[in-house]
């Protein structure tokens, strides 16, 4: 067999006038905008989302992302007289101070400090124009349409993102559970070499006291960026991720565009990990099929007025011999005909060849049981 496809349809029918999830009815007054969700990454809304535009302390997520990538929390970062001196937001870094990774990332993400960003990226890269090259190569990775020329935002020729590139970078940073528990903090205190008091650093991100099921998020500001705001909640199991770049009313905005997702769009789990998604037949081996296992949730969301399927693919077909969790396909979710999530199937047990000695094997051990008993 050269192709094997197993094909689950479930279509979803639901009455005239549940929420329609057509991206024309939400605008958002910001020159970009998008909102995706955080399992899939699908797009639920866009609104200029590939165009690139100034960032500003947004920046400080992709910073955050390669530190964590890079270092331990415990690593010991000292600050550069680049570093105490840079301009803008600070925590006010005193030439040679030192913390741990983890406060200076209370202090970048919280606080939003640009001397942060900047004892990070040495500390990383050794300067801070080789951090930014390593920005821009984790960007590609992601499939993130971002120039870096910087590790903190501040306006600089050619230091632009879109929102789709920026929702894409806090999503991938959301998957390391350091991040999400830095920023998702509302208020923390880290030390002040020198003075008779510790440092308080409260989050600019307003959401996490204003939104019920808030997650996360990083603002920033300058002339040239205007206002903007990445941000994450989530409710009912399903994370929604917006981004607004140069939006006067980012709080409110952010706020309007999550709820219009959480009301036209549900997470919708097809297939969960470990769960059996079908049985794959199997060439040369002593069983005819193999269980065909999800190796993690397949998962996007999905709008109220959506169709949805599954489709298990076995490239070539399943030959023997299979080791347990050994990767044999692929299952894809698409809604309304589209691709939006996948996940690998694993074998779920072990398939013989069959040969003669797999027949001679089997048969001694069936003896051997015969006659212990």
């Amino acid at each position: 067999m050269k192709r094997f496809i197993c094909i689950l349809l479930f279509l979803l029918f639901l009455p005239v006038g549940a929420g329609s999830c057509a991206s024309e009815e939400l605008s958002v007054a910001a020159k970009g905008a998008v909102l995706i969700d955080a399992k899939s990454g699908r797009v639920l809304f866009g609104q200029n989302e590939n165009e690139r535009f100034p960032m500003a302390s947004t920046t400080k997520i992709m910073t955050a992302l390669l530190a964590l990538e890079s270092c331990a929390l415990d690593e010991t970062v000292t600050a550069s007289e680049n570093a105490s001196g840079v301009p803008g937001t600070s925590i006010y870094l005193g030439v040679g101070e030192t913390l741990s990774m983890e406060e200076m990332l209370y202090g970048l993400l919280l606080r939003s400090g640009n001397d942060a960003a900047v004892a990070i990226a040495e500390h990383v890269s050794g300067s801070a124009e080789a951090f930014a090259a390593r920005m821009n190569a984790r960007a590609a990775e992601l499939d993130a349409d971002a120039h870096f020329v910087n590790p903190h935002g501040l306006d600089a020729d050619g230091h632009e993102a879109s929102a789709l590139a920026l929702a894409r970078i806090f999503r991938q940073a959301m998957q390391n559970g350091d991040f999400r528990r830095i920023t998702g903090t509302k208020k923390t205190t880290i030390p002040w070499v020198g003075n008779d008091f510790s440092r308080v650093l409260v989050s600019k991100n307003r959401l996490l006291t204003t939104y019920a099921g808030a997650t996360g998020g990083k603002t920033g500001y300058t002339s040239d960026a205007g206002r903007c705001l990445v941000f994450s909640a989530e409710r009912e199991g399903m994370e929604l991720i917006g981004a607004v770049l140069s939006c006067p009313n980012w709080f409110a905005e952010a706020e309007r565009m999550l709820d219009w997702g959480f009301e036209n769009y549900h997470l919708e789990t097809s297939l969960s990990a470990g769960e059996v998604a079908c049985e794959a037949a199997v060439e040369g081996g002593m069983a005819g099929t193999v269980a065909a296992v999800a190796e993690r949730d397949l998962a996007a969301a999905v709008g109220e007025e959506e169709t949805w399927r599954v489709e298990y693919d076995f490239p070539g077909g399943v030959r023997a011999p299979l080791e347990k969790g050994e990767t044999i396909g692929m299952a894809t979710l698409y809604i309304e005909g589209t691709p939006a999530a996948q996940t690998p199937l694993l074998a779920g047990e072990d398939v013989e060849k069959r040969d003669l000695a797999s027949a001679i094997r089997r048969l001694l051990t069936r003896w051997v049981l015969l006659f212990a008993t």
